[in-house]
Formats: structure tokens, sequence, C-alpha cells
């Protein structure tokens, strides 16, 4: 028995000084150390520069990516001051950089309204930096500091004049913190400051790329770099017209308004459009409260009413008729809401919903007066929305009498599993997986390869219905879809529970073909727009089957010497070899061309498979990918396969 220590006391107590505790634990302040995190570091350097444009002092901020990924954020703001701390007795900006929750948003009147979800900003930055460069331009001098992993390596000092004002700051991620990659990822920061770009009407944003290989932890500088420019004068109004591109408008140009008390400020673009989903993006202070919260049950009540108070008033609801739900009256929205606070209470599992309540009227009232008015005013595109939701009370009708139907035939009761699922024997949702697969021969061999004891499988039949196309009412009469609900458990709409999900990893497993994608993207589809939290809740995987098996000629042996899982793998692996013409190359065409054994070791076992998890990393760039691409009109997406031809390899059919 190995003897444990009777003291505890003062000695036994490590204080973390300075930013010492953020590169301890990194994660507690920017999430994680992976491409995430790595990505959160821009955030929150240029949160501080849009929260100089909130306070009206900033209309320009400029970032760009090195060629050794290192970051440069300028602006042209006030400048972080400079003169010496009364308390720290140290340059504020040197305060700013190296002292956690030090900066103008605790406390005073630096700032109103200000964004950053952790309100730790430039320091964290600093801590988890190998190197920080910062210049400040203000009272007509140029100031630089320099610091090396959070600690001060150069001080303060003057290094020129200059009429102009603003900060700059440059940093090097530090790949101790950082192991898995400081590459940073192009698309994420553009559709990011394509976002914020919208959220705060007439700010530019320029973002540069100066690599010539976006994929290299460094690369030789580009002699024409890649520059794209956000600038968006009509702000919300733009953003909603953004995520309703591709689609049929009923209700005309967006409609916009903005109301202010002493609780805040909020502001509101809506449109109706012929889609069957809808998408209400809400935001607090620019950040992105992916759970919801007061602001946006405010604004979800006061649609609600106010449709129906005006399909009352109109005669276009009967007194025997029942009032529209708010499902029905957001079918077919996009909308933005975005209100502004000085002090944001968030909440939730992610820390992305609002709680404050003094928010919830602000907005029901602003919905109420300004919305009611429009639909008063123009009467055309009111008729068009009540129309709408009348139509989805109708759908909504018939699918509760389909599923009634259903339930007293017994295939949707908690106890009726689908058929064709085999289940697995744990009762426990965090260690349970279920492989989606396509067909019976996939499911057969997975079957046969699982461990039963917490793999379950369930085998599709056919394509399942692509849901961005079709009503709920047709969707909830596929038999499929009504097979995937029941095995997962959190049911849908209004009584979608994510906390009854019957399985942490939901694998969708087909084949590496044409018909495997097509069907995983129809999952994935129905997935977004039926069970989006359980994409926010990391749920949901895509499995990675070799597309390649290499053995040896003429071998009796079944052994497989080496899996390939990339087309373009396949010719440098087979360099490797001194004489590849000793080995045949099998060509998997589906998953019941392997044996259960393969099955297992390649892509069913956690000890040796590889998975995709799938995630959202910016909402609106997603919503309009699904629309355009799953959607009604043939133009986004004749359009998107003209611009990506190129990308597109042979396939073997």
């Amino acid at each position: 028995m190995v003897s444990k220590p009777n003291h505890y006391d003062a000695g036994d107590i490590r204080v973390l000084e300075g930013l010492e505790a953020v590169r301890v634990r990194p994660g507690m302040y920017i999430g994680s150390t992976g491409p995430r995190g790595l990505h959160h570091l821009v955030y929150e350097v240029v949160d501080n520069s849009v929260d100089e444009a909130l306070a009206g002092y900033c209309d320009h901020i400029q970032v760009w990516i090195h060629s050794d990924n290192s970051i440069t954020v300028l602006d042209n703001g006030r400048g972080i001051p400079v003169d010496i701390h009364p308390k720290e007795h140290i340059p504020t900006v040197e305060v700013v950089l190296t002292i956690l929750h030090a900066g103008g948003k605790f406390g005073g009147e630096g700032y109103k309204v200000s964004g950053g979800l952790h309100g730790v900003g430039v320091s964290v930055v600093n801590a988890l930096s190998r190197k920080m460069e910062v210049v400040v331009a203000r009272d007509g001098k140029e100031y630089a500091i320099s610091m090396e992993r959070g600690k001060t390596s150069e001080k303060l000092h003057v290094i020129g004049n200059t009429k102009r004002t603003g900060t700059k700051v440059t940093f090097w991620p530090d790949p101790e913190i950082f192991k898995e990659t400081t590459v940073y990822d192009y698309s994420v920061l553009q559709e990011r400051f394509r976002e914020m770009a919208f959220l705060n009407k007439g700010l530019r944003i320029d973002l540069t790329d100066e690599r010539t290989d976006p994929t290299a932890e460094l690369s030789v500088p580009a002699k024409e770099p890649k520059t794209e420019t956000f600038k968006y004068e009509g702000g919300l109004i733009d953003f909603v017209e953004y995520l309703n591109k591709g689609r049929e408008i009923i209700s005309g140009e967006p409609i916009y308004f903005e109301a202010e008390n002493e609780a805040g400020t909020v502001e509101i673009a809506m449109q109706w459009s012929t889609g069957w989903s809808n998408t209400i993006m809400a935001f607090a202070n620019n950040i992105n409260t992916a759970e919801g919260g007061t602001h946006l049950d405010g604004f979800k009540q006061g649609v609600t009413r106010t449709i129906n108070e005006y399909a009352r008033s109109k005669g276009l609801l009967k007194d025997k008729d029942p009032n529209l739900s708010g499902d029905d009256t957001r079918e077919g929205l996009a909308a933005v809401v975005s209100v502004k606070l000085h002090d944001p209470q968030f909440e939730g599992q992610t820390k992305t919903k609002l709680g404050n309540t003094e928010i919830r009227p602000l907005v029901q009232q602003a919905v109420t007066k300004e919305f009611g008015e429009f639909l008063e005013e123009n009467p055309k595109p009111a008729k068009e929305i009540v129309k709408k939701a009348s139509q989805a009370l109708k759908a909504r009708e018939a699918a509760r009498k389909a599923r009634d139907a259903t339930r007293r035939k017994g295939v949707l009761e908690s106890f009726s599993l689908p058929g064709k699922l085999a289940d697995c024997s744990s009762n426990h949702p965090e260690e349970c997986e279920i492989f989606i697969v396509e067909g019976d021969s996939a499911g057969g061999s997975a079957k046969q390869a699982r461990d039963r004891k917490y793999q379950a499988i369930l085998p599709l039949r056919g394509k399942i219905l692509n849901v961005e196309r079709a009503s709920s009412s047709r969707a909830f009469s596929s038999d499929t879809i009504t097979a995937l609900i029941t095995a997962i458990g959190t049911n849908v709409g209004d009584n979608f529970d994510a906390d009854k999900a019957r399985y942490h990893r939901i694998i969708i497993m087909t084949d590496a073909d044409v018909d495997g994608a097509h069907i995983r993207i129809l999952l994935l589809t129905f997935f977004y727009r039926y069970m989006p939290e359980l994409i926010s809740r990391g749920y949901i995987y895509i499995a990675q089957p070799p597309i390649f098996g290499l053995k040896k000629k003429n071998s009796r042996s079944p052994k497989v010497e080496r899996y390939i899982y990339d087309e373009k793998a396949l010719g440098s692996v087979l360099a490797e070899y001194d004489n590849p013409d000793k080995f045949d190359v099998q060509r998997y065409k589906g998953l019941g061309e392997m044996d259960p054994d393969q099955l297992w070791e390649t892509t069913m076992d956690p000890a040796t498979r590889t998975m995709l998890q799938v995630n959202i990393d910016n909402a609106a760039e997603a919503e309009r990918a699904v629309s355009e691409l799953m959607g009604d009109k043939v133009e986004p997406r004749r359009d998107f396969i003209t611009s990506h031809a190129h990308d597109v390899r042979f396939l073997d059919i």
C-alpha cells in the first residue's frame, strides 16, 4: 500500500502568477488548443477593434495572414492608452497585454457595449503566443512594445511621429500550446469577418492572405497576396438577403427596424420565402447566440402574436380557426436579431445563450409595433405571409394525424424500435454509438463486425428524402425518416429533446462512391434541419472507410498489407515499395465488399478507425450552403458546379 502524506497546508497551494494560468489551462480561455482555439486568438484581437467601432471610433480593420501563419490586426481606432496606469505603475498598454481582465470593458466608461465572449481579450492571445508585437498610434506618436509567451521582452518606447491613430497587433501562435496545428484556415476567418461586417453596418474589414501554400506552417510570401473586403452599408438587410440567396421571396424587400431603451438596443431584419425551413440567427453584442436566449424568445413571441392578431383583424383567420403556432408563422422565415446591451449574461452548455430578462420585452414590443405597422401598410406581402403560415398549419395538422395514426399502429411508441435496428446492450448514451449504413448488404457486414455492447447498426432502405425540398408532413410520412427519429430517440420539432439521445456518437457510414456521398449529404441535411443541436453537441460523425486495399499478388492469404483511404494517396503509397508489380490493388466500391473483420479493423474499431466530426463553424454559411445546394432552385447548384468543376476528378462509377 502506498502511504499518503497527511499534511495539507499553504505550501501545497500553487499560485499561478500573471498569465501562467492561461498557459497551464488554455482550454478554459479559448475553448480548445485545436483549430477552433487557434482561430479564436484572431477573434479576440479583432473583437477589440470591433469594440472601437461600436464605440464610434473605428471604421476600418485590416487583417493579414502572413507566410509563417503569424497574424496582424490593424485598426484606425483611438489606440490603446499608453500613459502610466495609476494602480499598476506601468504603461496601460502593458497592463492590457499582461494582466487578465484588464481593459476598458470592466467598469468605467471605456466601452458601453463590447463583444468578445470571454472578456479576456488580447492578454490571453499574448499568453498563448510565442511572440507578440504591438504598435500604438495616438497623441501624435507611435509607440511599440514586444512580448514573448506573455512576458514583456521589450518595454514600451517611441518609434516615431504620426498623424493617424489606432492599434496594430502582430502575434505568432505558440506551437508549444497549439500542437495540432498553427495553420490558419482562410475560409474560417473569411466567414467570421463577413458576419462581423454584416452586424456592424458600414464597418470595413480587409482580409489578406500572403501565403503561397495555405496548408503549410511556413511558405514563400505571395507576390500578389489575396485580399478580400467585407463592408455592407445595408447591414442586417444585406445579411438576410445573403441568407435567402437562391430562394423564392414572398414578402418583398427585407423588413427592417430597430428600437432602444435603457436595457439596450435591438436591430432586426426579416424576410419570408417559399421554403419549408426557417433560419433565425440571433446575436448579442456581435456574439452568435447559437442556443438562443431571451432576445430570441421575445422575437418569436412577437412574430407569432403579431401575425395572429393581423390575420384575425382582417378575417384571414375565422373565429372557428385555431391560432397559428410559432412554427407555422416562422416557416420560410429568414431573420437576424441583433441586440446590444451593457452587461450581457450568457448561459447554456456552450455559454452562447443570452439570459438577460430585461431584453425580452424590448424585442417583443419592437416586433409588435414595427412589424405590425409593416403588415398594415403592406397588405399584399402581409397576405402572402399569413397564407404561408396557414398552409403550414394545415400541413402540421396533417402531420399530426399521420403521427397519431402511426402511434396507434405502435411504430413510434418509445418501446417500439425500428425492426431493422440492431441495438446495443448498453443503456448509457455517452458510451453508445449507432452506425447509419446504406442497404442490407453493408448492414449485414456491420452487424457481424460490431461490438454488441456499445455499437448499434441501422440499415437504411434506399435514399432518404431530401428534407430541404419537402414539407414536414411529407418528411414524417417517410418510413426511413420515422425509423431514424425513433432510433435516435430525441423526437423532432417542439418535442425535440437532445438529452434523450440514445447515442452520443451517430456515425454516418456510407460507401466511398457517388451514391454514398449523396446519401451522406441527404442525412446531413436531415440532421441540420431537424436535429441541429446534435451537431452543435458534437454527436454527428462521418465514418472513413478505405477506398483501396493493397494485397500481395497470387497470395492465398486474405490479409491486406495496407489500406488506402484517399485516391490521391494511392500513387505515393505504391511509390514507397521497390516493386509495386508484386501487389494487387482492390477497389472497395461498397462496404459490403469488405468482410466483417476488415470492416471492424478499418472503420469501426475505436482503436484504429478515423472519423470526421461534423460541426458548424459558421451558421450563416452553413445555412446558405444547405438552402442553395439542396433547395428547389436549380441556378445556385448550377453556378456551384460550374465554379468548382476544376476540383472534380474522374470517378469510377
